[in-house]
């Protein structure tokens, strides 16, 4: 069994050598004693929120990086003691696809949602014909109006 502690302090580690810093120098910086530091580091102490946060100011580094680098190898530490399933994981689903919705559902709803991103409508790959390839938007800036990538004239070489 993977402990975040241990993953946390082996980030901790890696940040900190990775800018040549020794404990002494981080644990002065961040007002932490030495040995707790230490403990830390090697995954024997539980930091606190205010101790982390702390400890990386200290290194110059937000504590969001620090955390999702703690996500990522929590995750992969998942991965490794356990093995994808191979079957399938929510029982509506077969051969890794979603069972069809009843009958009783309207067909407008059977549809997917459609999809905005940044005032862009998006439709599914599978409606757009090589003819058409145009961006549609809602966005008062193109006027509402399809923008093919011919259409754009002013961009600039960078």
């Amino acid at each position: 069994m993977v402990l975040l502690r241990h993953l946390l302090g082996d980030v901790l580690r890696r940040l900190r050598l990775r800018q040549g810093r020794t404990l002494r120098e981080v644990s002065a910086s961040a007002r932490v004693s030495l040995g707790y530091l230490s403990e830390v580091e090697r995954g024997q102490k539980e930091a606190s929120s205010e101790l982390l946060s702390a400890i990386c100011t200290a290194l110059e580094t937000p504590l969001s990086q620090v955390l999702r680098e703690v996500s990522d190898n929590f995750a992969l530490a998942e991965l490794q003691s356990n093995p994808v399933l191979s079957g399938p994981r929510e029982p509506g689903l077969r051969d890794g696809r979603p069972a069809p919705l009843p009958a009783r559902v309207p067909p407008a709803l059977n549809r997917p949602p459609q999809q905005v991103l940044g005032g862009v409508r998006l439709r599914p790959v599978s409606d757009v014909r090589p003819a058409e390839v145009a961006l549609v938007t809602d966005d008062p800036a193109f006027g509402g109006s399809a923008r093919r990538p011919g259409d754009v004239t002013d961009m600039v070489p960078v």
